[in-house]
C-alpha cells in the first residue's frame, strides 16, 4: 500500500501537523507495511530533515515569499496560490510515478478546491482537520479533539459518504505512548515534579514566562523544559535552566512519554499535546497559543481535563505562579484533574490503532 503525506510546518505554522502525520505514517508502516511518503515545502522552520531522519522519503515543493511580519501570511500565500500549490504536488506525483493508494492532507491552508484537483491521482483521499471552517473533498476525515458538539462539526462540511472519524478515542499517540500507558501512574495529586512544553517552535514565548513563574517556587520541585529544534529561543532557554539546580533542559526529545510519566503536572500549549496528556491522565494547565486551541482548551476545561489559563497574551508569570500554587497546595485540585483527563480518552479503543483499521477496512 502507497501512502502520501502532504502537509507542512514552520515558525508559523508549527509542527504539529507533521507530528500526528508521523504518528500515523509509522502506525501504518508497522501495521501494514506500508510504502510512505512526505510532499511538504521548503518553509523557513521546517521538519523536513526530521521526517528524513524518521526514515520517510521526502519531496519538496520550492521555497515561497511572504511577509515574516504577518503570523497569517503563510496562509493568506495558499488562499491566494493553492493551483500552484496543486500543479507543483501533481509534478512530484508525475515525477516520481507514484501510484497513490491513499493520500493524507492535513493542512489549514487546503480545501475542497484544492483536494478535487488532485483527487484523480489518488485512490482515496483522508483529511486530518480541527478547525471545521472550510469545506473538503474526502473519503475520510479525522478530527481527534473533543468539542461539546464534536460529532456535528462537519455535517455540512464532507460529502455525504465521507467516513468521519471524530474525538479523542481517534486519537494519534505515537507507540512510546502506548507502551507507557501500561506503567501508567496511580496520581495522588501531589506534585514533585513538572513538565513545561509549549510545542516545537513557541513563537509566543511561553516557555521564558512560565519558566520566571516557577523560579519563585520551593527548589525541591524538579522541572524538565522541553523545546524543539525550531524554537528559535533554544539557547536563551537552555541559559535560564542551567542557573537553577532543579530546571533541566530538553531539545527535540523522543521519550516524552516518559518525561510526561514521571510528571505531576504539565503546563502547556493546547492542540495534539493534550491528548498526549490526557491519555496519561496528567493534569496540566493549557496557555492557549493559537486560535485553533481556543474551543478544544475551553471543551477540555469545562470537562474539567485541564485548567485554562486563557490567551497567551493575557496570561502573566504571576498568574501561572498561582495557578501552580494553588494545585501545589489543594493535591485533591490536581488528582482531580487527572481522573477527568483519563476519562476524555477511552485506550481499550485507542490502543487497538482505530484509524489504521478504518483506513484498511476502505482500502480492501
Amino acid at each position: 500500500m502507497n501512502v502520501l503525506f502532504r502537509t507542512d510546518s514552520s515558525l508559523t505554522i508549527g509542527t504539529g501537523h507533521v507530528m500526528r502525520c508521523l504518528t500515523l505514517a509509522n502506525q501504518l508502516k508497522k501495521q501494514v507495511n506500508a510504502n510512505v511518503s512526505f510532499i511538504c515545502r521548503d518553509l523557513e522552520g521546517n521538519l523536513i530533515n526530521f521526517i528524513k531522519d524518521n526514515g520517510f522519503r521526502v519531496l519538496v515543493l520550492p521555497k515561497i515569499q511572504i511577509n515574516k511580519a504577518d503570523h497569517l501570511a503563510i496562509f493568506k500565500w495558499y488562499e491566494k496560490n493553492w493551483k500552484q500549490d496543486v500543479y507543483e504536488t501533481q509534478f512530484l506525483v508525475k515525477k516520481y510515478n507514484f501510484s497513490i493508494d491513499l493520500l493524507v492532507v492535513d493542512h489549514y491552508g487546503l480545501d475542497s478546491k484544492w483536494e478535487s484537483k488532485i483527487k484523480p491521482f489518488s485512490k482515496k483521499i483522508m483529511v486530518i482537520d480541527d478547525l471545521a471552517n472550510r469545506k473538503h473533498v474526502c473519503d475520510f476525515l479525522l478530527d481527534q479533539n473533543w468539542y461539546l458538539n464534536y460529532q456535528d462539526r462537519y455535517k455540512n462540511l464532507v460529502p455525504p459518504e465521507c467516513k468521519q472519524l471524530l474525538g479523542p478515542n481517534y486519537v494519534l499517540l505515537r507507540e512510546e505512548f502506548i507502551e507507557a500507558s501500561r506503567q501508567k501512574r496511580i496520581r495522588d495529586g501531589k506534585i514533585h515534579n513538572i513538565l513545561v512544553f509549549f510545542g516545537g517552535t513557541d513563537p509566543t514565548n511561553e516557555t521564558i514566562k512560565t519558566l520566571n513563574a516557577l523560579a519563585l517556587l520551593e527548589n525541591n520541585i524538579k522541572v524538565n523544559v522541553v523545546v524543539g529544534s525550531s524554537n528559535r529561543r533554544k539557547h536563551e532557554i537552555r541559559e535560564y535552566c542551567d542557573r537553577y539546580l532543579n530546571f533541566f533542559f530538553h531539545c527535540q526529545v523522543s521519550n516524552m512519554a516518559e518525561l510526561m510519566n514521571e510528571a505531576d503536572l504539565a503546563i502547556g500549549a493546547g492542540g495534539t499535546t493534550t491528548w498526549e496528556r490526557c491519555y496519561l491522565g496528567l493534569p496540566s494547565i493549557t496557555i492557549i497559543v493559537a486560535d485553533n486551541q481556543i474551543e478544544l482548551t475551553d471543551s477540555v476545561s469545562k470537562f474539567g481535563a485541564t485548567i485554562n489559563l486563557g490567551c497567551s497574551h493575557e496570561v502573566t508569570s504571576d498568574q501561572i505562579f498561582e495557578a501552580v500554587k494553588d494545585l501545589i497546595e489543594h493535591p485533591k485540585k490536581a488528582q482531580l484533574l487527572s481522573e477527568r483527563a483519563s476519562k476524555l480518552v477511552n485506550h481499550k479503543i485507542v490502543n487497538t490503532y482505530p484509524v489504521v483499521k478504518v483506513i484498511m477496512e476502505e482500502l480492501k
